[in-house]
């Protein structure tokens, strides 16, 4: 089961999917709907589709005719030295995760909260 279909991730890529990375944009999606459904499967399915072809975008690399990985929240070039580097902040190169703006459309995150099991136990004590 998927949120999105490889044309919806092709659509918004700025080139054409070889039949093997159709495939394994096909992969990618059942990969990325398990990661959505462990964070909130009653998530909205405009949010899910949107959520799943990020996450898959951005494994395959999308950004890369522009240089810059997607997802890069740092990143420097040289020239003549042939330098690069990248700062990514939620996952790692090759991983897929869900950023903290996917996580927002997704409807979790960021959120604060407490629990006191002390409190529980002292109002079950004396009712």
């Amino acid at each position: 089961m998927t949120y999105a279909t490889a044309d919806d991730v092709q659509a918004r890529m700025n080139r054409t999917l070889s039949a093997a990375e159709l495939a394994q944009c096909e992969t990618l999606l059942e990969d990325a709907a398990v990661v959505i459904d462990a964070y909130n499967a009653s998530a909205d399915d405009d949010a899910k589709k949107l959520v799943s072809c990020r996450m898959v975008l951005r494994l395959m690399d999308a950004g890369v005719d522009l240089g810059v990985p997607m997802g890069a929240t740092q990143g420097s070039q040289s020239a003549l030295g042939y330098s690069q580097s990248w700062t990514i902040s939620n996952g790692a190169a090759g991983e897929i995760y869900l950023s903290k703006l996917e996580k927002k459309l997704l409807g979790v995150g960021d959120r604060i909260g407490s629990a006191s099991p002390v409190e529980d136990l002292s109002r079950r004590c004396c009712l």
